[in-house]
């Protein structure tokens, strides 16, 4: 009797945390794309010449980029997985500017610095105008998503930038953003932003060297950025003699807030190994999102009510025992989401659903054999004691199966079957705690109740003689 409310006290210590991990804002269930929206891009890896076809660690090597780039962002839980030969798919749970994240996730990054060559001021004042307005047009067509515009304008900057270039050569050996120690944007005075990086050691050197040879020229440093200029800084004279120390340099170039930031990510994060063309990006809207909880709570909270009524309505006392123990595996359940943050998906939610109808599975089969042993004429406590230990082998063989088909959706499912398969393998593990050590203790409790220790009560259809054997 002490153990059993030892055990119960334990039981509702666990119920208050439960409830306080639920109610806690910072252990928040977080959604997946299909229940809060955001944004899905598919990724196509295209080859050059040096890699003539995508292999299997083109792909692995993009990805790394790719989660690299996401963690910048700061969006959570974003699902990043091959789809394909040559393609990636990549889930933005919550992002709702597909074009930011077409720019951040598409954009190769070649980060070089370059020195402009002698003799080539004049060329260089008359191509800067030029690049500039192209620049500023490019930002209106953009906001306006004029697609014509667009493609004209990015055919004349190309031009512009492939004149820039050849006035810039590259330093021996080239500083690129491999060199690259951090990279972030920052506000600078007014509205502008500029993008701060700093170099390793190697990096530092040669941007010394490169800042020592243009010092006091009027000539410029070059820094592009996949092949196209976004900044043209010059050096003063006073650091000809040692060139700019220290290894770190601000980018400027009229950047808005959100072009510095995304800048910075796709520095930190590396340039891709291979170019990639972003096939297809649509958003799935917030309102796709709701409904699909709100259907999912409905089928939640029906199936439950009809489990509830059922296990009383044929099981009676022990039933009403089952449903409290249900009651408490729901609310378990959902507290392990939030602890582990498990991203809830639309097939998550059903494997939530699923493993609920699934919790009681064990009851039946503890309680039919309560019901064969009370029918053989034994007592009520030896009756519920068999009645746990019979059905326990079959309820560790029925769990174990389900475990082991769980481990293999999950190792060969996509994202949205590895949450269906994550749900329910942790629902299957607490209803076995429920079912073995709550509905246990109330009903050895409940066979302590005067009131309660009645035959009937556990089964209907007991016999006369057999209620006055079970009752001694």
């Amino acid at each position: 009797m002490q153990r059993q409310r030892s055990l119960l006290a334990l039981i509702l210590v666990m119920v208050i945390a439960a409830i306080a991990v639920i109610a806690s804002p910072g252990l928040r269930v977080p959604l997946g794309l299909d229940l809060q929206g955001g944004s899905q891009l598919t990724i196509q890896l295209k080859p050059t010449k040096d890699i003539p076809k995508i292999t299997e660690g083109n792909l692995k090597d993009v990805i790394e980029v790719l989660e690299l780039r996401i963690n910048g962002l700061g969006v959570s839980e974003a699902v990043v997985q091959k789809a394909g030969d040559d393609k990636i798919l990549v889930q933005l749970p919550g992002v709702k500017d597909p074009e930011q994240a077409e720019r951040v996730l598409g954009g190769t990054a070649q980060l070089e610095f370059k020195r402009q060559k002698p003799g080539t001021e004049a060329k260089f004042f008359e191509l800067r105008g030029p690049h500039e307005q192209l620049k500023a047009q490019l930002k209106l067509a953009l906001k306006a998503k004029d697609k014509a515009a667009i493609d004209k304008i990015k055919a004349d900057k190309q031009k512009n930038d492939l004149a820039i270039s050849e006035l810039f050569e590259p330093t021996n050996p080239p500083l690129t953003g491999k060199f690259l120690k951090d990279a972030q944007g920052s506000p600078t005075q007014g509205q502008n932003w500029q993008v701060s990086i700093g170099f390793e050691q190697k990096g530092g050197e040669l941007f010394t060297q490169l800042s020592k040879e243009v010092a006091g020229t009027g000539r410029s440093t070059g820094i592009f950025l996949d092949s196209a200029m976004v900044s043209y800084p010059t050096v003063g004279a006073e650091y000809a003699a040692t060139g700019i120390t220290g290894g770190n340099v601000s980018i400027t170039g009229n950047f808005t807030s959100e072009e510095a930031l995304d800048l910075g990510v796709q520095l930190r994060s590396g340039a891709l190994p291979v170019p990639v063309e972003i096939v297809e990006n649509r958003t799935v809207g917030a309102t796709l999102g709701k409904d699909s909880i709100q259907s999912s709570i409905y089928a939640g909270i029906g199936g439950l009510t009809l489990v509830l009524i059922f296990m009383v309505a044929y099981y009676r006392l022990p039933g009403a025992l089952a449903d409290i123990s249900l009651i408490i595996y729901a609310l378990f359940s959902w507290a392990a989401f939030g602890l582990l943050q498990i991203t809830m998906t639309l097939p998550g939610i059903a494997g939530f659903v699923l493993s609920i109808g699934m919790a009681v599975d064990a009851n039946v089969l503890i309680f039919e054999r309560t019901r064969e042993e009370l029918q053989a004429g034994k007592t009520l406590y030896r009756s519920v004691e068999s009645g746990f230990f019979r059905a326990f082998s079959s309820i560790l063989d029925g769990n174990v199966t389900t475990w082991v088909a769980c481990f293999f959706l999950f190792i060969f499912g996509s994202g949205l079957i590895k949450g269906f398969a994550v749900t329910l393998s942790i629902g299957v593990a607490i209803s076995m705690f429920t079912a073995i050590i709550c509905t246990r203790t109330l009903m050895f409790l409940a066979i302590t109740i005067p009131a309660l220790k009645k035959p009937e009560y556990f089964c209907p259809n007991l016999s006369a003689s057999k209620k006055v054997e079970v009752a001694k």
